[in-house]
């Protein structure tokens, strides 16, 4: 589980490094190159939630194996790719694997661990995460010195290796349900939905926010966004089982996980974009800069483990967006088109790294420890959902505050972008207090 969780959490930290020389190679702009990201995120926050249920019908060990195959294999298709296009319908075929990874190893790992270690547990499953993080800008900064194709290839003996493992060492818990698959139709809905707004927000600054095209996507995103919340509440089985958001705690941690993960999603890629566009640092020079702060968001998270007992999960969440905040802002005063690493960059990355990983696994376990046990696998695929979700939208929001092209001129939009981020974290913060209410009564949920 810990090999395949970290191959899927690898992938994204060294497609963002590798994402400039892909846009050289294919001479394609950053509104085209987005979708490198956003067809990822999109197609994984839609199938989530199916595939989390698939684990809870005919068991999570089957389906986990499958998407460490799919994944796999769609890497080699990714590496092999001769146009933008093909990288982006593998990205898609990508997607479809880590979907069927994610909430089943997050199920597997809860099914195997008392019910008193399940935030430890959880939190270190997110700590997988920041390992990745931690190891992930260099490791891309290395393979693409040597080509960007190599950032897929490398997922291929990982792979394999997690799937060797699987097949010997993984429990086989017994599937929790039987019958038929959430409203697959709703899977294809809110994939519209989001598709057509981060493709409004991409186009919007060339085509004009007025322009047919981008009010078109804005109501195609309307309309069928609208259509899959209707689906949603009249549905036998709905995509999105709407009656766990009166679990306690369950809504305004999803509400937490969207709100952080869009400023997430934007400080990752604008420090990707700034070094290399703006700075002009080779892909190998900008993932040894952005260690430090990746690399404190394991070690943070597990040396916390103990506090989120004494302190709650609110007050964590709070501090780490507030830290989070502080980051973005520095960048916002000290930022300057000349490299300075140590009074610019480095400062911002260490308070965002000890924010992400005081928040981001607080927020996952708050979600999770919500949960009924039978409800493990579909609750935390739909965690996962909000994540995937605001990654889109934050690569999105970016891609619109900074335009198509990035140059030294792009301070003033890049600052624009930061305090963003920053009052998204400190939104992130407020929500925080909400979980240090005291629980109440009722702890369960039912349809």
């Amino acid at each position: 589980m810990t090999l395949a969780v970290f191959m899927t959490n690898l992938d994204l930290w060294i497609v963002n490094v590798a994402l400039p020389a892909m846009g050289a190679d294919f001479r394609a702009s950053l509104g085209d190159l987005s979708w490198v990201l956003n067809a990822y995120a999109i197609t994984l926050a839609a199938l989530l939630v199916v595939a989390g249920r698939l684990g809870d019908r005919i068991g999570q060990r089957p389906v986990f194996l499958a998407g460490v195959v799919i994944f796999t294999v769609a890497s080699v298709a990714c590496a092999a790719a001769p146009t933008l296009g093909w990288l982006v319908a593998a990205r898609v075929l990508q997607a479809v694997g880590a979907a069927a990874q994610l909430p089943t190893s997050l199920g597997l790992l809860l099914a195997a661990v008392p019910e008193g270690r399940r935030t430890a547990a959880t939190r270190s499953w997110a700590a997988v995460g920041g390992l990745a993080a931690a190891t992930g800008p260099v490791a891309g900064g290395l393979l693409v010195e040597l080509d960007w194709r190599w950032v897929f290839l490398v997922n291929l003996p990982i792979g394999a290796l997690a799937l060797i493992a699987g097949l010997i060492a993984l429990p086989r818990p017994a599937a929790r349900e039987s019958g038929p698959l959430p409203d697959l139709l709703g899977a294809v809905l809110v994939t519209a939905a989001v598709a057509a707004l981060s493709g409004a927000l991409v186009e919007a600054p060339g085509w004009g926010w007025l322009s047919p095209g981008t009010l078109a996507l804005a109501a195609l995103a309307v309309v069928t966004g609208a259509w899959f919340g209707l689906r949603s509440v009249r549905h036998h089985t709905p995509l999105l089982e709407l009656h766990l958001l009166r679990l306690p705690r369950f809504g305004s941690s999803g509400l937490g996980t969207m709100t952080f993960g869009v400023a997430f999603a934007i400080m990752l890629l604008s420090n990707v974009l700034w070094c290399q566009e703006v700075w002009h640092w080779s892909a190998l020079r900008t993932g040894l800069a952005l260690v430090p702060g990746p690399a404190l968001v394991p070690v943070v998270t597990i040396l916390t483990v103990r506090a989120v007992h004494r302190f709650g999960h609110g007050r964590l969440v709070t501090v780490g967006g507030l830290l989070f905040a502080t980051g973005m802002l520095w960048r916002v005063a000290t930022v300057s088109a000349q490299p300075d690493y140590v009074r610019d960059l480095l400062p911002s990355l260490l308070l965002s790294g000890t924010g992400v990983g005081l928040t981001l696994g607080t927020l996952i376990a708050a979600s999770v420890q919500s949960l009924p046990a039978e409800r493990a696998a579909t609750g935390s695929a739909l965690v996962n959902a909000l994540r995937q979700v605001s990654a889109s939208i934050g690569v999105a929001v970016l891609v619109t505050i900074v335009g198509d092209r990035v140059t030294a001129g792009s301070v003033t939009d890049f600052r624009w972008a930061w305090a963003v981020a920053a009052v998204l974290a400190v939104a992130t913060s407020v929500i925080g207090l909400t979980l240090s209410r005291p629980v109440p009564a009722l702890a369960t949920a039912t349809r």
